[in-house]
Formats: C-alpha cells, sequence, structure tokens
C-alpha cells in the first residue's frame, strides 16, 4: 500500500454549501491538478450550518489523500465544530491537521497555490494567513466615475 499522494490537502468549512463549492472551484482553478480540495458545509438537509460529524468524516478523507490537512473555515462557529471534529479525531491524525486563521476565499485560493508546489501544511497555513493583510481597494479609493450613479 502506498501513501497519500499530495503532501497537503485543503479542508473548507462553510455553513453553505454553495459559498464552499464555490471557493473550491476558484481555489481548484488556481491550483491546478494535485491538491484535494474537501468540503464540509451545509447540514444534510440543505439548510445552513455546520456539523461536526459532517467534518470529521471530511477530515478523515483528506488525511486519506494527502499527508497533512490544512483548514479554513467562514464563521467562528464553523471553527468550533472543526475544534469539536478535532477532539474526536484519533490522536495520530489530529497532529497533521493545522487550521488557518485565514478569509475563506482568499486563504484558500493562496492555500491551494502553495499546496500545489508541494509545500507543507505549516507554509500552507501560513501563506493563507497572509490573505488577512492583503488589500483588496486602495488606500485611496477610485472615485466613481461622473455620471455612474
Amino acid at each position: 500500500m502506498t501513501g497519500p499522494a499530495a503532501p497537503t490537502a485543503l479542508v473548507l468549512v462553510s455553513h453553505s454549501r454553495t459559498l464552499a463549492e464555490g471557493v473550491r472551484e476558484l481555489a481548484a482553478q488556481m491550483a491546478g491538478p494535485g491538491v484535494p480540495i474537501l468540503i464540509a458545509a451545509g447540514l444534510e438537509d440543505g439548510s445552513l450550518g455546520t456539523d461536526a460529524a459532517a467534518i470529521l468524516s471530511t477530515l478523515e478523507a483528506a488525511l486519506e489523500q494527502a499527508r497533512e490537512a490544512v483548514v479554513l473555515f467562514d464563521l467562528g462557529s464553523a471553527y468550533l465544530n472543526t475544534a469539536t471534529a478535532l477532539d474526536l479525531l484519533p490522536e495520530e491524525k489530529r497532529g497533521r491537521v493545522v487550521l488557518a486563521d485565514a478569509p475563506l476565499a482568499e486563504g484558500a485560493v493562496i492555500a491551494a497555490v502553495a499546496a500545489s508546489v508541494g509545500d507543507g501544511a505549516a507554509a500552507v497555513r501560513e501563506r493563507a494567513e497572509e490573505a488577512r493583510g492583503m488589500r483588496k481597494v486602495p488606500e485611496e479609493p477610485v472615485p466613481p466615475a461622473e455620471g455612474s450613479r
């Protein structure tokens, strides 16, 4: 039996399956093939929410596909359910999971690119967390064009 093919997988935990699927699509497009990006999002009935059991199952699947996994989440309660899932994960696997405190979309894209070049979980998390300081709007925003209102 061979080990996991990828060094690092990403796990996206979101209250919305639609949001998580969109972020996965964006991150996968930037990273290219070879980076496992799994989601644990929404509740079984299709409503919004997160579920520790579903997160646990997704973490297990990620660790079957990669040596390590980096988890990104959308909201604080997604983090809380992830922490519960980590408590339920066997100890030998728990050390292979790293949590990133990063914006979900930007962090996932940067993390996926880092994972695509073979970075380990610690480096992938570090890169994802750099997204917290990324500006989208210049210091002095461009004013709206005349008549655009």
